[in-house]
């Protein structure tokens, strides 16, 4: 079955997009996906199918990275600028990432764990408190 066209994308209702999905994929589309989604996904997919995928030099570079392992990120990447948000006992933390640490509370810290200490009381992952690795379950 040939690709669809990109401006059929738009058009498309759910079920004629999870089978474009299947098609494309292989694969059933994720269950709660928006259509809005589905129709970024399907439309990058085709595209890059039509002008031969990513270049092999590419996909062997990423395929090196050291910080992915199994298609997860071990370590989150964090740049200066960011903004990481938690609810804690009805209150919202944000924390600021910057070049030297974390900003929070008007105070510069140089862990998540240090902050996620202060909010909680208890010892924390910083990382896993704030949602940034999914830790053991």
């Amino acid at each position: 079955m040939p690709l669809p066209a990109l401006n059929d994308l738009s058009t498309m209702n759910r079920e004629a997009l999870s089978g474009a999905w299947r098609e494309i994929t292989n694969s059933a589309p994720p269950p709660k996906m928006s259509q809005v989604f589905m129709r970024r996904v399907l439309g990058f997919e085709i595209q890059a199918r039509r002008s031969g995928g990513l270049p092999k030099a590419l996909l062997k570079e990423l395929g090196k990275s050291p910080a992915i392992k199994n298609g997860t990120r071990s370590t989150p990447i964090l740049k200066p600028g960011g903004r990481l948000l938690r609810e804690w006992n009805g209150v919202t933390h944000v924390v600021e990432v910057t070049d030297s640490g974390f900003s929070w509370n008007g105070e510069t810290w140089r862990s998540l764990s240090s902050i996620a200490r202060a909010i909680t009381g208890a010892h924390w992952s910083g990382p896993r408190f704030f949602g940034l690795n999914k830790g053991k379950s």
